[in-house]
């Protein structure tokens, strides 16, 4: 495993306190998060998954428990870079300043942050657009960007809450095997939710399927596919298949209870 930062999740408990009552969000994760790991966690809708990222991100404080980040310099709270579903680059910025914008937050001088901002541009195939302001760019263009700028802000931990979900089949693999390619280079420690058992599996190394509400860890599965990945030739292969199922039929009851969750309600 990459040296950097690994994440130790304790006994991590979120309460919600609404109108009428309290909610459990999460009851009793524990685990470990090895340094340079990319976690995936897949879910029904309503398990905790976002509660999670957003304590780990600390935008939320857990109920209970404790989450304990390793950093590389063993300094601090690690620097961390989220990348929502929702596009969430600035539209009164061009590429170059949005890719730039948290190196600018930073301190970092406008020579070497712009130089940083193109290198990540390139990387994401969108040279040509550096100047463009994002009403130029699609759906899936945006998504770059957000990418991008996510890691070059250099962070310890990349955070990353169903980036690709809104995006159509096409997009989503070019993005999917984007995010693969700039991963290996870095090795950042990567928490990465999705809906997609197929998504979780062609990126990840490790992945936690929670039980419907409350969200509880149901399982963690060793995604033993090799790396580096071609997402199309990974597909067809029978460990993938064997893996899907494996997930699925973990998952299925999950998903269940969840619709009957939501019916109730």
């Amino acid at each position: 495993m990459a040296c950097g930062t690994g994440i130790k999740i304790r006994n991590v408990n979120k309460t919600f306190i609404a109108r009428g009552g309290s909610v459990d969000a999460l009851r009793g994760i524990s685990l470990d998060i090895g340094a340079g790991e990319f976690f995936c966690i897949v879910g029904p809708s309503g398990c905790g998954k976002t509660t999670l990222l957003r304590i780990l991100a600390g935008l939320e404080d857990s109920s209970g428990g404790r989450v304990i980040i390793n950093t590389a310099n063993g300094n601090g709270r690690p620097l961390n870079s989220m990348v929502f579903q929702e596009q969430s680059v600035f539209p009164w910025m061009t590429v170059r300043n949005n890719v730039a914008y948290g190196l600018r937050l930073r301190g970092i001088g406008k020579k070497e942050r712009l130089a940083v901002a193109d290198r990540y541009i390139r990387m994401i195939g969108l040279t040509g657009f550096a100047d463009a302001y994002p009403h130029q760019l699609s759906g899936g263009m945006k998504q770059r960007v957000s990418v991008a700028r996510a890691f070059a802000n250099d962070p310890e931990i990349l955070l990353m809450d169903e980036p690709f979900g809104a995006l159509d089949e096409q997009n989503r693999i070019l993005l999917q095997q984007e995010l693969l390619r700039i991963w290996e280079e870095s090795r950042k420690t990567t928490v990465f939710i999705t809906h997609s058992i197929d998504e979780a599996l062609c990126l990840g190394d490790r992945v936690m399927v929670m039980t419907a509400h409350p969200g509880r860890i149901k399982k963690i599965v060793d995604i033993d596919l090799p790396r580096p990945r071609d997402i199309a030739a990974i597909r067809t292969t029978l460990r993938y298949n064997q893996l899907f199922q494996t997930i699925w039929l973990t998952l299925r009851d999950e998903v269940l209870k969840g619709k009957e969750i939501e019916l109730a309600h």
